[in-house]
């Protein structure tokens, strides 16, 4: 759960620390003081995507810090998996520029986004403002129902043979195409495989008749600079001046007299011995290069005609002579297999029907377990909605069986009678604002008893709700926060009323800057600001002692609970 969140330089707020304990918290204030700031500062620290313009004006970057404890065993073996300690304590910090980079860290030590995304997916849990307009969307329904049913495994597996199955009716329809069509294909790759299979083309080949090509037209000029090199090397028989190869070994000679008188005369007559041995190497390279310029006129023809064709095919194919030939291999396995795709038509077709049978039936297994879940939620919802003050409320699913898709072959859609004797609708058609929050409500209570997530968070659940059915909410978290820790925004005095924890959040103006303040109000302080939920700005002693009675009432409430 979450013990203890620091905010600073976020939006309005400079610095804040917020200690958190079991139970039901909740937050209130003047419209506008901060509270979404609180939200969106726990959206941020579980990795969520932010705006840089969360940072507050003037600083250079928003920190959020916040302390969990208690955590399940899914969210300490996920930490162990990605490599980070397991400790009594999950400490997670958050930093976002205001260049808009972010840092972020999980006990210390740095982790991405998505890391602090996949480590807090099982941490809290929060329910939005808008969340209950959804419920309006008939396509948010089914998410509903799964969640509800816990039948990821199942839609895992089918989804499975679901993907399995589009590939293979793919590779049949490819297949299957036009028989003109096809003959058409069949008649061109046949064509380009006998071009480029008589080409007889080599990988390195273009390379090498270039360089040939190249010699052949400086035939002359090699040979001269060949047999220069070699008279360099070997020397001329007229010639005074001996060749390289000659005074190197009078060189070694001489140092080889001395070598005896000094080891550094030795050394370097093995390294005069050495080079000696290696220029009459090169001295044969060069003669054995002199000998094979034997190329004519003549040669250079083929060579033309050779380059001219791979240049031409290059073109034509518009690639180079590797790809050319990656393209035949391609070629050849496509013809072969058109000119078997009958065969392999024939097993692609019984290959999809037995896919399909198996998806229809993990479709069929996939359906019961909504159809099931949802007799169980239908009386769930029924029990809450009747607390929650919206006695006689009937829900009911309208459900259609439809092709295999990615979620099976269910469309559903929840129906609702709010009156006794009218026949169930659509929810867009029949909850008001207020029944639309209390009928989210009462899904998410269902919902949460389905999971082990130890914090939820609820954003103004109780838009448009008031009197008895406000109460009524106000019992439900409660009543949801003897298993988990709940934390409840609120405008309502009869829910606040009920808190474990009551923090109140405020702007001030000092000087030129506007900060917020968040407070943990003591039992003298709650009765104020419950006094001015009842009441406004102008709190009266009547409505002082209301908001003293209400106190009272739910503190006799919680006795009788424990």
């Amino acid at each position: 759960m979450l013990c203890e969140l620091t905010i600073e330089n976020v939006a309005v707020i400079e610095k804040a620390t917020v200690h958190f304990d079991r139970g039901l918290h909740v937050l209130s204030g003047e419209t506008g003081a901060g509270k979404s700031i609180v939200i969106d500062s726990v959206n941020a620290i579980l990795g969520n995507r932010t705006s840089r313009d969360l940072v507050r004006t003037g600083a250079e970057k928003a920190k959020i810090h916040a302390v969990f404890r208690e955590l399940s065993e899914k969210t300490i073996k996920k930490l162990e998996d990605a490599g980070y300690e397991v400790q009594e304590e999950l400490l997670l910090y958050r930093e976002i520029g205001a260049d808009g980079k972010t840092k972020c860290r999980v006990n210390g030590m740095p982790a991405s986004l998505s890391v602090v995304r996949d480590l807090c997916a099982d941490l809290m849990v929060i329910h939005g403002q808008h969340d209950s307009q959804s419920l309006l969307d008939p396509a948010c329904h089914l998410g509903i129902l799964d969640a509800y049913a816990q039948n990821k495994a199942l839609h895992a597996d089918y989804y499975a043979v679901y993907r399995e199955l589009c590939t293979v009716k793919k590779q049949a329809d490819a297949l299957s195409m036009d028989a003109e069509e096809q003959q058409r294909r069949m008649e061109l790759l046949q064509f380009q495989v006998q071009e480029l299979e008589s080409a007889d083309l080599q990988p390195e080949e273009e390379a090498e008749l270039q360089n040939r090509r190249n010699r052949i037209l400086h035939a002359q000029k090699i040979a001269q600079q060949l047999n220069r090199a070699y008279l360099a090397l070997e020397g001329q028989e007229d010639a005074e001046l001996p060749g390289a190869i000659q005074q190197v070994s009078n060189a070694c000679a001489a140092l080889e007299e001395l070598s005896e008188l000094s080891p550094e005369f030795a050394q370097m007559a093995e390294r005069l011995r050495d080079l000696f041995y290696g220029l009459k190497d090169e001295a044969e390279e060069a003669a054995d290069l002199l000998d094979r310029q034997g190329y004519g006129e003549e040669a250079l023809e083929p060579i033309e005609e050779r380059l001219d064709l791979i240049y031409r095919l290059r073109q034509k194919y518009g690639c180079s002579v590797p790809e050319l030939l990656q393209y035949l291999e391609h070629a050849r396995r496509e013809l072969e297999e058109m000119e078997t795709s009958d065969e392999r038509l024939a097993q692609l077709y019984e290959k999809q029907t037995q896919l399909y049978e198996t998806a229809r039936e993990k479709a069929r297994q996939l359906t019961q377990s909504r159809l099931d879940a949802f007799e169980r939620l239908q009386t769930e919802l029924a029990d809450s909605l009747r607390f929650l003050n919206m006695p006689g409320i009937r829900f009911s699913l309208e459900h259609r069986r439809g092709p295999l898709a990615s979620m099976g072959q269910d469309s559903v859609e929840f129906f609702i009678s709010t009156n006794a004797g009218e026949a169930p609708k659509p929810l867009a058609k029949i909850a008001s604002g207020g029944e639309l929050s209390r009928i989210m409500l009462a899904i998410k209570s269902a919902l949460s008893d389905q999971d082990d997530t130890a914090t939820v968070i609820y954003d103004e659940i109780d838009t448009g709700v008031s009197g008895v059915a406000a109460e009524r909410i106000g019992q439900k978290l409660r009543e949801t926060s003897r298993g988990k820790q709940v934390i409840c925004i609120t405008h309502t005095a009869q829910i606040a009323a009920l808190a474990d924890v009551h923090l109140y959040i405020e702007k001030r103006q000092e000087g030129e800057r506007v900060y917020t303040h968040i407070t943990t109000l003591n039992e003298e302080e709650r009765v104020g600001e419950l006094a001015r939920m009842i009441s406004g700005n102008q709190i009266t002693p009547i409505a002082r002692a209301n908001a003293a009675e209400m106190l009272e009432l739910a503190h006799r409430e919680k006795k009788l609970d424990k």
